[in-house]
């Protein structure tokens, strides 16, 4: 199963080094990876998605906190959250497939951020599977390049749990 850890660290040279080591020590891999400035000054905080069952992530949180500059660890993975992705995904898209490329980004909600004489290169913003599905969909014109944030994600402080309302809406469809 796969987790996705919030992590507060304090802003300071070696920090993600250190992290990284630890994981790279154990044998674990990480498969998302993003950081940034948290909400208070000197804060950043990391989101990293990782495999692996409970008592490995439970393992790793112990391990993390044992770290001197990381101050929470939090196991999102169970908790509603909003979380996101961005993407850039450079597409072939000739005079003749152009406005069917345009017309999928749309659906998609995606925006045509450079355009070139056979390329578009289109930016997506959403959960990890809007990526996956936007890929597939546009796999048949010719995929040239993607770049990829990590997930980013915080918890809701409504608490609802959108995919449990997801989940009920198609019951209900």
């Amino acid at each position: 199963m796969k987790h996705t850890l919030s992590v507060l660290v304090e802003d300071e040279a070696g920090v993600l080094s250190r992290i990284a080591g630890l994981f790279a020590r154990r044998g674990f891999n990480i498969e998302s990876l993003a950081v940034g400035p948290a909400e208070q000054m000197g804060i950043s905080r990391i989101t990293m998605v990782v495999p692996g069952d409970d008592r490995v992530i439970e393992q790793l949180t112990k391990q993390l906190y044992k770290l001197i500059n990381v101050l929470k660890v939090q196991n999102v993975t169970e908790v509603p959250c909003v979380e996101r992705e961005l993407m850039l995904i450079k597409v072939n898209a000739t005079a003749s497939t152009r406005s069917e490329v345009i017309e999928l980004a749309q659906i998609f909600r995606a925006r045509v951020v450079d355009v070139s004489e056979d390329s578009l290169t289109i930016e997506v913003v959403g959960d990890p599977g809007k990526m996956v599905a936007i890929v597939q969909v546009l796999q048949k014109f010719g995929i040239r390049e993607i770049a990829r944030t990590g997930k980013i994600s915080l918890t809701r402080e409504s608490g609802v749990n959108t995919e449990f309302l997801k989940s009920l809406e198609a019951k209900l469809a």
